[in-house]
């Protein structure tokens, strides 16, 4: 199946209570997909089509401020539209997850496939200090796999959840193993996890109040310092990443998604021609894989970063290195997708 089509099934089989959303290319498999299975008939998940991106992702903070696993999906675009709604959410700490098919920009652009919104995707996207943490799926069965992976890590740190992918990897078709069926939560166990909800007046409890606003600036600056300590135990103890053939390397390809993809075939094409050149890949784009990657660059001849960009992720990749190593970037804009030769012959030409 599609990528997309991944994302609404695995929706369905982790428990998820309501997607909202709006059609855009390329994700609009999401939601018809959804549509298609039907599953208010079957688990009871809500399913709507709300009249923009802007009432999307707010009824995903209404749901999520209920303690309800809430999800939305868009295209850069339509992402764009809902960076208030992501920043009231993390203001107030609600656990949404909203995935981003990536298409070429600024503007509208075009509906090929992009990685321009690692900036946005990375750095909040709107206004005020905060991050989201920010999956980036490289296949098809890892779509499906971060639904839930997103969830767990959005609960947990009461935070909103990304998967950051691209028109490739949500337009390709691959095998993929969906996960197993998971029952929605009761009311009863929502109160459980989710002491902070607003479920309506408890007899046992105080009315909870969600919001991200706070006239006082003292009161504002403790949460801020509040949600700063936050994002910093998810940079000790939520980076994940991969390597491949790094044990040998003397040279490294650092990139992610769809363009880690293409840059497998290319260290084949390089280590047939002598290239001894191993894979970075980042799944946590944030938080970044920062320490693991200048220690495993330590002592290379060279890291060429390639993405489907103008040059974003290689900034986080010269500060993990801190100038120890070469660091050069290569990619394609405009929505077109790099081959693996160019990127061989990036790696030569650079170093």
């Amino acid at each position: 199946m599609k990528g997309n089509e991944a994302i609404a099934h695995a929706a369905i089989r982790c428990g998820v209570d309501g997607y909202f959303g709006y059609p855009i290319t390329p994700q609009s498999e999401v939601i018809e997909t959804l549509s298609e299975l039907k599953p208010w008939e079957t688990t009871g998940m809500v399913v709507l089509q709300a009249e923009s991106e802007v009432a999307s992702i707010n009824m995903v903070y209404g749901a999520a401020g209920a303690g309800k696993r809430a999800l939305t999906s868009s295209s850069s675009p339509g992402v764009a539209l809902m960076q208030e709604g992501i920043s009231y959410m993390a203001g107030a700490e609600l656990p949404g997850v909203f995935v981003n098919v990536q298409r070429g920009g600024p503007g509208l652009g075009t509906i090929q496939p992009s990685q321009a919104d690692y900036f946005q995707s990375t750095r909040g996207g709107g206004n005020g200090d905060y991050y989201v943490i920010t999956l980036a799926p490289a296949s098809v069965q890892e779509m499906a796999d971060f639904v839930d992976l997103a969830f767990e890590l959005a609960f947990k740190y009461r935070n909103p959840a990304m998967i950051l992918a691209d028109g490739v990897i949500g337009q390709m078709m691959e095998k993929v193993e969906l996960p197993p069926f998971k029952a929605r939560r009761t009311e009863e166990e929502i109160q459980k996890e989710c002491p902070w909800a607003a479920m309506g007046r408890k007899k046992t409890r105080e009315p909870n109040i969600i919001t991200s606003l706070e006239l006082q600036p003292e009161e504002m600056e403790k949460r801020n310092i509040h949600l700063q300590k936050k994002y910093e135990e998810i940079r000790n103890k939520e980076v994940r990443y991969e390597t491949l053939q790094c044990d040998d390397a003397e040279y490294l390809i650092v990139s992610f998604g769809s363009a880690a993809r293409i840059s497998e075939k290319a260290i084949e094409i390089a280590r047939e021609e002598g290239i001894k050149v191993g894979l970075f890949r980042p799944i946590t784009v944030w938080p970044f894989p920062s320490t693991q990657l200048a220690e495993l660059a330590r002592g290379k001849k060279g890291i060429l970063v390639v993405e489907i960009n103008a040059g974003q992720m290689v900034e986080d990749v010269k500060l993990a290195v801190n100038g120890a190593e070469p660091v050069e970037y290569f990619g394609r804009l405009g929505g077109i997708v790099p081959e693996p030769d160019e990127i061989v012959n990036a790696l030569k030409t650079k170093f």
